[in-house]
């Protein structure tokens, strides 16, 4: 064939494995070059991954679909609104110390006498993070799924007042369950964007928070959203852990997540290439 019949992109023989996965494999080549539709795709996505980052979380709207949920295990007070001490997008880039702690205002929130109690068993803390993007698309979805899985595990369970953080690390999660004295703390938090996920959200979980913990003392359930781990397959592996944390009263490297030892098969839905 002469190079002027030649097509002006090389497929690449991997790129049948594109099925199976999001990871940008068997792009194919126009010369020595990507071809201009990957590179039009890279850019894309690379702008997705800086929006979400950047685009502000819109906690109204979030508040308002966080009271709308329906459970017998929410108390009944309105989700509270917190904020790290980190003021601006810019500061809490530049200083991930500051999203770790809450702001005073926060703090005194939290100590008003209409939350004080004996404590509460859970404390689920809603976090901006690092994708808003995450958070305001699948954080309403994952409590729903998580609290009727919930109640039908026990419907004795004391929870702490839905609470949204803006500007927060995962940290301030230890902050919040220490001053709602809560005994476990469970933080939905937007993950770093990657560039075939700008929507993936990351649950932690702690035992016993208060601050001065580290990551060691954390379980984490990543990369909850519809292209990734469904939200009611995440709502199972919390669940787990929540329950094996009360029962060796801990969390962290001390506590495996076993949900992952069970026969992995070959369906049609599986899109784990390795059974295929």
């Amino acid at each position: 064939m002469s190079d002027r019949n030649k097509p002006p992109v090389i497929d690449n023989p991997w790129r049948a494995l594109r099925q199976y996965t999001d990871a940008r494999i068997g792009l194919g080549r126009a010369g020595i070059s990507l071809p201009t539709s990957e590179m039009l795709e890279f850019q894309l996505a690379h702008a997705r991954a800086r929006d979400a980052v950047h685009f502000p979380l819109d906690v109204d709207r979030l508040l308002e679909e966080l009271a709308a949920l329906d459970s017998p295990l929410l108390s009944g007070v309105a989700p509270l609104r917190l904020h790290s001490q980190a003021d601006d997008r810019a500061t809490y880039l530049q200083r991930p110390d500051l999203g770790r702690e809450l702001s005073s205002a926060s703090s005194e929130k939290l100590a008003e006498p209409d939350l004080a109690t004996d404590g509460y068993d859970l404390a689920l803390v809603v976090v901006d993070g690092l994708s808003s993007s995450a958070v305001q698309a699948n954080a309403v979805p994952f409590l729903s799924a998580f609290l009727q899985d919930l109640a039908q595990e026990r419907d004795d369970w004391r929870l702490a007042p839905l609470t949204v953080v803006e500007q927060g690390r995962v940290a301030i999660g230890d902050a919040v369950g220490a001053a709602l004295k809560a005994r476990v703390v469970a933080v939905l938090i937007g993950e770093r964007p990657g560039l075939s996920s700008p929507d993936s959200l990351g649950l932690y979980l702690t035992w016993n928070p208060r601050p001065g913990l580290n990551d060691a003392d954390r379980n984490c359930v990543s990369n909850v959203r519809p292209a990734g781990l469904p939200v009611e397959q995440a709502s199972q592996r919390l669940l787990y852990l929540l329950r094996e944390a009360f029962r060796l009263k801990l969390s962290g490297v001390g506590l495996k997540d076993r949900t992952e030892e069970v026969v992995v098969d070959a369906s049609s839905d599986n899109r784990n290439f390795l059974t295929h």
